[in-house]
């Protein structure tokens, strides 16, 4: 789905720098955007059998506080109206992540976290380069952006999984407490996006979306960034 030309805006859209900063801010104490707290961590290490509901609760918590999901789920659907096509792109998205996140798990397949992590940094970035038209006016043409969005959810599952894999879940019980975990993060992704939804609701609603979605989409793509800086410099002086 392609996306309208914007206006440039020469003054502050306060309600977009909220919007994406305090998003952006959810995670800012953690040490990577996959990274799970330590008490988590160290429930994680000692517990073995099936936990499904504990499994689950983990899952969800996961997704409503990973903020680099978020930033890319407010990037997919910033200019999808309908439930139907937000449905089909979250949908591709959630099969994305959890294919990579089961399977690198379950096979033990990890990635260096800051490099997996920059990569999803760079999903941010693609989509808010996407939002404002930019691959239309620099190349002539518009990428599959649902071919995008189900790649992307590759690497954000194979994020996840790799930071999973450092703490070593028992092998006792771990196909049912991952697919627990799987079915917390589809409902955390649920929760998380209805309250996108409500705001961007609103806020399209009133005179200033087209007016300030082209500064959002900057603002996005500015925290994109961010986050690969992040992950890279942690890759060089780790």
């Amino acid at each position: 789905m392609s996306s309208p030309r914007l206006p440039r805006l020469h003054r502050g859209a306060l309600f977009a720098l909220a919007l994406v900063l305090s998003v952006l801010c959810l995670g800012i104490e953690q040490a990577a955007a996959h990274a799970v707290a330590e008490g988590d961590k160290g429930y994680i290490q000692e517990i073995t059998g099936v936990h499904l509901i504990s499994f689950l609760y983990l899952g969800a918590k996961h997704m409503v506080t990973g903020y680099d999901h978020i930033l890319f789920l407010l990037g997919v659907i910033f200019f999808l109206y309908r439930m139907k096509h937000i449905a089909t792109y979250v949908s591709l998205f959630a099969i994305g992540h959890s294919t990579t996140m089961l399977a690198g798990v379950y096979f033990g397949v990890g990635i260096n976290s800051y490099i997996i992590d920059a990569i999803i940094g760079l999903s941010v970035v693609y989509k808010a380069l996407d939002n404002m038209g930019a691959y239309q006016r620099w190349f002539g043409f518009q990428p599959n952006t649902k071919a995008a969005t189900l790649l992307f959810g590759l690497f954000h599952g194979m994020g996840l999984a790799s930071k999973i894999i450092d703490y070593d879940i028992a092998e006792d019980g771990l196909l049912p407490n991952l697919l627990a975990f799987n079915v917390g993060v589809e409902v955390g992704q649920l929760l998380a996006l209805g309250a996108i939804l409500i705001i961007m609701g609103f806020w399209r609603r009133t005179p200033s979306f087209l007016r300030h979605a082209y500064t959002a989409n900057m603002l996005l793509m500015a925290a994109g960034f961010v986050l690969i800086g992040y992950q890279i410099t942690g890759l060089i002086i780790s």
